[in-house]
C-alpha cells in the first residue's frame, strides 16, 4: 500500500540530488522556456512520496492518500519552480553570455558535466560545464554555448 509512495519519493530524492550536484538535468532541453525544472520535479516527487506515506498512515482511504499527495506535489512543484527562477534571476543579475570566453577546466569534463573557471570580468566563481568530448582537468577551454547556468566548452 505504501510501496508506490516510497518508490516515487525515492526517485524524487534521487532526481533532486542529481539536479543539485550536477545541475538542472533539463537545462539541455528547450521545453516550455524553463517550465520544467529537475529541481522542482525532484521536490514534487519527494513531497508526493512523503505526503502519501503520512496520509496513508493516518488511516484515511487510499484514494484520499493519492489525492492529497498529488495536490501537495503540484503545489510543491509550483513553489519550487518559482523559487528556482527567482533565485537564478537574482543571483545572476543581468544575464551576460559567456560564449567566446576562455578559461581552464577545474575537473574532468564530459557530456554529464564538470567545472570550469572562466577568464571574464564578471566570472568570479566556477561554472558547471559540459562537453561533447572528454576534457581532462587543467586544460584550457573555450565556451561555445551558454545554456542557463551551464556552459558548453571545447578545448581551446
Amino acid at each position: 500500500m505504501l510501496t508506490p509512495f516510497l518508490i516515487i519519493g525515492g526517485i524524487g530524492l534521487l532526481i533532486l540530488i542529481i539536479s543539485l550536484v550536477v545541475g538542472d538535468i533539463f537545462d539541455h532541453f528547450e521545453i516550455g522556456d524553463g517550465a520544467i525544472s529537475g529541481t522542482a520535479l525532484g521536490v514534487a516527487a519527494t513531497v508526493f512520496g512523503a505526503a502519501g506515506v503520512l496520509t496513508a498512515g493516518a488511516d484515511l482511504d487510499i484514494v484520499w492518500a493519492y489525492v492529497l499527495a498529488a495536490v501537495l506535489a503540484v503545489a510543491a512543484y509550483v513553489v519550487a519552480l518559482l523559487l528556482v527562477k527567482r533565485l537564478t534571476a537574482s543571483s545572476d543579475g543581468e544575464l551576460q553570455s559567456a560564449v567566446g570566453l576562455t578559461g581552464i577546466s577545474r575537473s574532468d569534463i564530459s557530456v554529464a558535466g564538470g567545472e570550469v573557471s572562466l577568464d571574464g570580468p564578471h566570472e568570479i566563481e566556477r561554472r558547471l560545464a559540459f562537453s561533447d568530448q572528454p576534457i581532462p582537468e587543467g586544460v584550457r577551454i573555450r565556451v561555445i554555448e551558454h545554456t542557463g547556468t551551464r556552459v558548453k566548452v571545447e578545448p581551446a
